[in-house]
């Protein structure tokens, strides 16, 4: 009943604003403001259209048709062994006890032999899992690993995962899939998985659909939830082409010749970017596009599996909707920009048209996002209030047929989406144009650990200087090409 009675205040809302519309909204007189809009709208829908369209018939044309063939291997779609690699750090025992359940209770029906390695830090997980491991007394062809780290990061938790499943020297064609401590893996996901990598002999690595268990208010509940669904669209939209943009770092799974290799070991463990005006600077996280542009590096395939799924557990960083959801922004966009730059680099032979067209669009994406807002507040200082009642009347229906198009993929829709999505274009689009500027300031929202690249006081202060001297200057560019356009 909470869900009408939201769909029905926003269709209340909707109604009084153009209720509120004076006459004179659609004036000729402003029929350049108008067309300004609307320029930008195709501009900024043409991709999110594309994207949409080649999701639609990836999930509801193109998958069947290679899940038919993938059945059809039937029991040579076994690979040779599993490993499941799960990370874990500052989770709390409940998460912990589901996550390890999910994944014994799926290696114990997966009929091959299955290696679970557990890359922990503190004693008591270790405690934990062993009590498990002895409550659920798996199969034989069932074993356990711990690797003890200490607190440095996930990055130098994978490493040595990947340096524990290395010493058993596996089978190039063995599946490792690489699992965070706070993701339950759906029954089923690992054969749902398996075939796709003797169908496709090139894809190296894939990920798989997502859902959410979110501990936390209705908000960020909500904005989870609309994340996964445009998530499961645009994986389906680029599995299209064998070019997923990211190995999700929640649940991926690898050709073992891939993550035993050392060159992949150190690309995840040290990956860094040259920067021509910072300097040079490790990856604090986004170690999914780490393991990413390795394989695109390599020459592999990436892909998507829309009907295998896991369940994140999602802890919010803060109680405070606003200031959690910057947070994970900050760390989100961060991540995909500081991999764009140099993805970009490997040429369209490399990463296919489509995917370098995406990459590029993510540049500029961050500044047409905004166009529209910064031309409805000035116009309506300059020529009336009418001005921007319309915008917002076209925000309010335009967001609600994108919420509508989302139910296709899927994944449930609410009555906050519509508003969450414009919250997501232009809190968005003004973190990733900070980011884009301060590629160097990294943090962990669970660690609350930030990058210490050992500067002296003098390069600090410079790096801070110019990054926000350039972007007050390209801030005050846009102003310009704003005001110009009104």
């Amino acid at each position: 009943m909470s869900s009408i009675s939201g769909w029905l205040l926003y269709l209340g809302g909707l109604c009084l604003l153009a209720w509120s519309l004076p006459a004179t909204a659609f004036d000729p007189e402003h029929a350049h403001y108008w067309i300004a809009i609307g320029a930008i709208a195709i501009w900024r829908y043409s991709l999110g259209a594309l994207h949409f369209l080649r999701g639609m018939y990836f999930q509801y044309v193109a998958f069947p048709r290679a899940r038919r063939a993938a059945a059809a291997l039937g029991e040579e779609a076994k690979p040779p062994a599993y490993y499941l690699l799960i990370t874990s750090f500052r989770i709390d025992p409940a998460t912990t006890a589901a996550v390890y359940r999910a994944a014994i209770r799926e290696a114990a029906a997966s009929g091959v032999s299955t290696t679970i390695v557990a890359s922990i830090v503190e004693l008591a997980d270790e405690q934990l899992i062993k009590l498990l491991w002895e409550r659920l007394t798996p199969p034989q062809h069932v074993r356990l690993r711990i690797v003890r780290i200490q607190g440095t990061g996930k990055r130098d938790a994978l490493a040595q995962g990947f340096r524990c499943i290395s010493r058993d020297a596996p089978d190039a064609d063995a599946l490792v899939a690489v699992i965070d401590g706070d993701t339950v893996l759906d029954a089923g996901v690992l054969d749902r998985t398996a075939p796709y990598f003797r169908l496709y002999p090139r894809v190296g690595a894939l990920t798989t659909n997502e859902f959410c268990d979110v501990r936390g208010g209705y908000c960020m509940r909500e904005w989870h939830a609309l994340r996964f669904a445009q998530r499961h669209i645009n994986m389906c939209s680029m599995a299209l082409s064998r070019r997923v943009l990211t190995l999700t770092g929640r649940m991926s799974v690898f050709r073992a010749g891939i993550v035993v290799h050392p060159g992949f070991i150190h690309d995840v463990q040290h990956d860094a970017l040259d920067h021509w005006r910072l300097g040079r600077f490790r990856f604090l996280t986004g170690d999914d596009k780490s393991s990413w542009f390795s394989l695109m590096r390599l020459g592999w395939d990436t892909w998507y599996v829309p009907d295998a799924s896991i369940t994140t557990v999602e802890h919010p960083p803060d109680r405070s909707f606003l200031r959690a959801s910057r947070q994970l922004m900050f760390r989100w966009y961060g991540n995909s920009l500081r991999q764009n730059s140099r993805a970009t680099q490997l040429g369209v032979g490399r990463l296919g048209a489509f995917a370098t067209y995406v990459l590029w669009d993510q540049r500029i994406s961050m500044w047409t996002s905004l166009l529209g807002l910064s031309l409805a507040l000035l116009s309506s200082a300059a020529y009336g209030i009418e001005l921007l009642l319309g915008y917002l009347l076209w925000i309010g229906t335009s967001r609600l047929l994108l919420t509508l198009l989302l139910a296709c993929s899927g994944h449930r829709v609410g009555p906050a989406f519509p508003l969450l999505l414009y919250y997501n274009q232009i809190v968005g689009s003004l973190m990733k144009i900070d980011v884009m500027f301060h590629l160097d300031r990294q943090s962990w929202t669970r660690q609350k650990t930030s990058l210490d690249r050992g500067l002296n006081p003098w390069q600090s202060a410079l790096n801070r200087w110019t990054s926000n001297a350039m972007l007050a200057s390209s801030v005050s560019l846009f102003l310009a090409l704003v005001v110009t356009l009104i």
